[in-house]
């Protein structure tokens, strides 16, 4: 069993990056192939749950994945839901706002993609782009994306009071894992076309992105919405640690199944 409590950022602390091993275990003392076994494990029991969550039909919960390049945003998704019944889980990507959403505010785009009653939503990347690649790339004004930390906290609460249960994630890679890891698509010919020269030129931001997650973090991690530093050098143990807080989080719901026809225990089908 991990601790997971260790990942989660207290509400109004300072996050320092530097501080949060992205190599942890935690309190795991099993072998890498104990932890694959685990998180196979551990996606039928959220399959199990989610199945739950969607006939309960009260219930919403949204996933937020946020990292840095390579840090393994769709790797997590497909493994921690490789066992999970499509419905009722769907993925929303939020890549580079199309004109139409740059003609609205930020959020526009964001909250048609929250999840519906029964229903777990995964943001791969989410509305925090607009308070770290804004921010860095200087694409909107400082006082402007300054005001967007108070937006969010608004927006997420007026989520969670509609009840909307909020999990987010900071998929945490280390500069020396993620220059292998984009090395590592250079050199295999079915991975290059996951490679672009742009990579390069967003690592040489690396400081100033991993300032913009550490006050993102600090400023909008919430007892209704919480940001969980993952450590990712390690992909299992990364998988491991997102499907851990998913079952914690699905399992503290208050889930009943729905009041059956009456009548049924007695048909006998033939």
């Amino acid at each position: 069993m991990i601790d997971i409590s260790r990942f989660r950022v207290p509400p109004g602390q300072g996050v320092d990056l530097a501080d949060h091993d992205p190599r942890d275990l935690a309190d795991f003392t099993g072998s890498k192939a104990e932890g694959k076994a685990l998180i196979r494990d551990q996606s039928h029991r959220l399959d199990a749950l989610q199945e739950h969550l969607y006939a309960d039909g009260r219930h919403r919960v949204l996933l937020v994945l946020q990292a840095m390049d390579t840090a393994g945003k769709d790797s997590t998704i497909r493994h921690v839901f490789g066992a999970v019944d499509p419905i009722g889980v769907r993925v929303a990507p939020f890549k580079k706002p199309s004109e139409r959403e740059l003609a609205h505010d930020y959020l526009w785009r964001v909250h048609s993609q929250v999840p519906g009653n029964g229903e777990i939503a995964i943001f791969n990347r989410s509305h925090y782009e607009d308070v770290l690649v804004v921010r860095v790339r200087s694409l909107v004004p400082e006082e402007s994306w300054r005001k967007r930390y108070d937006h969010i906290n608004d927006f997420e609460r007026l989520l969670a009071d509609e009840g909307t249960t909020i999990v987010k994630c900071f998929l945490n890679v280390s500069f020396e894992e993620q220059a292998e890891r984009l090395q590592a698509r250079i050199d295999r010919p079915d991975k290059r076309w996951k490679f672009s020269s742009g990579d390069l030129d967003e690592r040489k931001l690396w400081p100033d992105y991993m300032a913009a997650y550490e006050e993102a973090i600090s400023r909008t991690s919430t007892d209704h919405a919480p940001w969980y530093v993952v450590p990712a050098d390690r992909k299992w143990f990364r998988n491991l640690v997102v499907s851990r807080i998913l079952l914690d989080t699905l399992g503290g719901l208050d889930l009943d199944w729905p009041e059956p026809e009456e009548g049924i225990e007695d048909i006998v089908v033939v």
